[in-house]
């Protein structure tokens, strides 16, 4: 299979493109109203829909998603510009800059890495050296960990962060006792306190996020997974309760727990 090899020819067109969108008298009205806050609900959105296309193994789905994403990216530089902050040309020096800075075992002669558990310990040296530089008087180690990322995975980035100066459970089994003890205060602000239940809640999945790191298991994917689980199995109920003549508003729970628990045996 032949690739285009016009990429510079592509970049310059879709930067043009975002430029022609964004003009104030002849662009866009939609595109010329946006501004970072606003696009980057959309660009979140994109990132994930590359991960959706990843998981579906779609290639075709995931050229075009990843176009989508370009876009994004394309998109925040172009307003940036406008505001004379940076421009694409700036977005494409940094990275490639980084990239070089963090893998000095390709890019600098001498340098070597033995395998990729000892890349990922020599990258989280360098991003660590590289914090360490951004940080001002008063700021704190986990400042720069983006406050959009989805909750639990900006716990487990927390934590991440908190472990590399040793602030950390000692072992798995620490944060099951732990998550035990956060079960069990959810319990009592449900009869004493229920104003703070949300807290506790809140508490409670932080320990989990925090097993599943210990346990070295994404808890997006594993929730993720669970979803997908769950769905499966609650779409063989509304179909065996369909072949009875019924829906799931006719039926009784114990009704549809049943159905549940034979398709766990169906899948086992």
């Amino acid at each position: 299979m032949l690739f285009a090899t016009r990429m510079p020819h592509d970049i310059a067109a879709l930067l043009d493109i975002m430029r022609r969108l964004r003009d104030p008298k002849d662009g866009c009205p939609w595109d010329i109203e946006q501004d970072f806050a606003s696009i980057a609900p959309y660009t979140i959105e994109e990132a994930y829909e590359v991960a959706g296309a990843i998981e579906d193994q779609n290639w075709p789905e995931l050229k075009d998603e990843l176009g989508d994403l370009l876009l994004q990216v394309v998109f925040h530089a172009r307003m940036a510009e406008e505001k004379k902050l940076f421009d694409f040309a700036n977005v494409v020096a940094a990275i490639n800059d980084k990239m070089i800075r963090r893998h000095p075992h390709v890019f600098a002669s001498g340098a070597e890495v033995e395998s990729s558990e000892a890349q990922t310990v020599a990258w989280e040296e360098h991003k660590k050296k590289e914090r360490a530089a951004k940080m001002v008087d008063g700021g704190s180690l986990l400042d720069d960990v983006p406050r959009a990322l989805p909750a639990l995975l900006r716990a487990v980035k927390l934590q991440k962060r908190a472990a590399s100066v040793g602030f950390d459970w000692d072992n798995a089994a620490k944060v099951v006792e732990k998550i035990a003890e956060e079960a069990q205060e959810i319990v009592e602000a449900r009869d004493t306190a229920p104003e703070k239940l949300e807290e506790e809640v809140g508490d409670l999945l932080f320990a989990v996020a925090n097993l599943a790191r210990h346990l070295k298991v994404d808890p997006e994917n594993a929730l993720r997974t669970t979803n997908a689980k769950f769905m499966r199995r609650f779409k063989m109920i509304e179909d065996e309760l369909a072949r009875q003549g019924k829906t799931p508003d006719d039926a009784s729970l114990d009704e549809m727990e049943a159905i549940w628990q034979a398709a766990k045996l169906a899948e086992r």
